[in-house]
């Protein structure tokens, strides 16, 4: 049981993760955004700390990355990550306005509240006292930009850490797992297929090639795809959906009711629990749509045809549960829960940084990129329990 002191102190830490997030809720960080000011408002925050500051800016100086380094640098240690950037949010479908945190019924509610400045607002508060103790090993607080379109934020930070004489042995990323393990992750390539036809008075249609219906045939092979996966797999039972998954998220075509579409585009996604097979299933599914497709194309008109873009990649994380670094910190780690089908930054520390990376993080991915998203209070209060066992786990002492 708690004495009166430990009480005071887990509610005082609690409050200043509350008033933390209200802080980080409140930088309008969409992904379209700047993220300078928030990045610039945890610098400082850090640094206070007696935190080591690195900022890294992409080539706009527009966004950055930060990371924090507190403890030796010539022991490897542990890297808690987050992003920083948030999906957009419309007010007129929210209950109260989306940069601005609510607090009711036991929940509080906000843009990013979850996913996933929950995390990085119990990060701070975690560290209040960080000047009164010393740390064995190090800590590396790390918060990317760009998470939300691809991780084009968190690669320099991997590669960073990576370069570094003493490289970190483990990545917690922060993501909204309601504090449970997760030790795996699924990747994802996200795709752009453009198909050119012809155009002309609608009334002449069988002497056009028409865009828009090419495009939905080839839409209508990436769903076959899809239900293969589903009925054939390969499975990984451990994933919160056991198999691959294709499916089309965006469509645009036509210009008029009269006149047949000499344009189309639209994007699909693959997410893959197996990193090579995705390589190989993309290619595989690329030129089952091209040699379906573009024959009878050209036929009819030669410069018709069918243009693929990757518009980003992010690599699936694997299970970092066997590895040494991971051993050291089994006796703190939360109840197991599986895999995870959502993305995080996890493949990238482990393929850019070849640092074994895990999933822990308060809240539920099911409330992430929602209409008044929020994380519960309690979430907020085991996340900082948990810091408090890494702490302890990796050598703090109190004076």
């Amino acid at each position: 049981m708690k004495d009166a002191s430990s009480r005071d102190t887990a509610h005082a830490r609690l409050g200043d993760a509350k008033a933390h997030l209200k802080d980080l809720i409140a930088f309008d960080t969409v992904s379209k955004n700047s993220n300078r000011a928030l990045i610039d408002h945890m610098a400082a925050h850090f640094e206070a700390l007696g935190g080591e500051i690195t900022v890294l800016p992409d080539e706009t100086g527009e966004k950055a990355n930060l990371v924090a380094r507190f403890g030796p640098a010539d022991k490897p240690g542990v890297v808690l990550s987050g992003h920083t950037d948030v999906v957009p949010a419309r007010p007129q479908n929210w209950s109260t306005p989306p940069f601005a945190m609510d607090e009711r019924e036991g929940r509080l509610y906000g843009r990013g509240s979850c996913d996933m400045k929950g995390f990085a607002a119990c990060v701070m508060a975690a560290m209040r006292d960080i000047g009164s103790v010393d740390l064995k090993r190090p800590l590396y607080l790390c918060f990317s930009y760009d998470e939300e379109v691809g991780c084009l934020g968190a690669p320099a930070i991997a590669r960073h850490l990576a370069a570094l004489d003493v490289p970190p042995a483990l990545a917690i990323i922060g993501e909204p797992s309601d504090m449970t393990l997760v030790t795996g992750q699924k990747g994802k390539i996200a795709m752009r297929a453009t198909v050119q036809g012809t155009s002309g008075h609608s009334s002449f249609a069988p002497n056009h090639v028409n865009a828009v219906h090419y495009a939905s045939r080839a839409i209508a092979m990436i769903e076959d795809r899809a239900r293969r996966y589903e009925a054939e797999g390969p499975f990984d039972r451990d994933f919160t959906v056991p198999h691959a998954t294709t499916l089309v998220t965006m469509i645009e075509g036509g210009v008029a009711t009269n006149v047949t579409p000499d344009r189309c585009s639209f994007t699909f996604e693959l997410r893959s629990i197996d990193e090579a097979a995705a390589r190989t299933d993309i290619e595989a599914l690329l030129a089952e749509i091209t040699q379906g497709l573009e024959p009878k194309m050209k036929d009819r008109h030669p410069e018709a045809g069918i243009t693929f873009e990757r518009i980003f990649a992010y690599p699936a994380m694997g299970d970092a549960s066997g590895t040494e670094a991971f051993a050291g910190l089994r006796g703190i780690m939360p109840e197991w829960s599986g895999k995870v089908s959502y993305g995080s930054e996890g493949g990238v520390f482990e393929v850019e940084g070849g640092i074994p990376s895990v999933i822990v993080g308060p809240g539920s991915i099911r409330q992430a990129h929602k209409a008044d998203e929020f994380v519960e209070i309690d979430q907020i209060d085991a996340c900082l329990g948990f810091l408090d066992r890494l702490f302890d786990e990796v050598g703090v002492q109190t004076d």
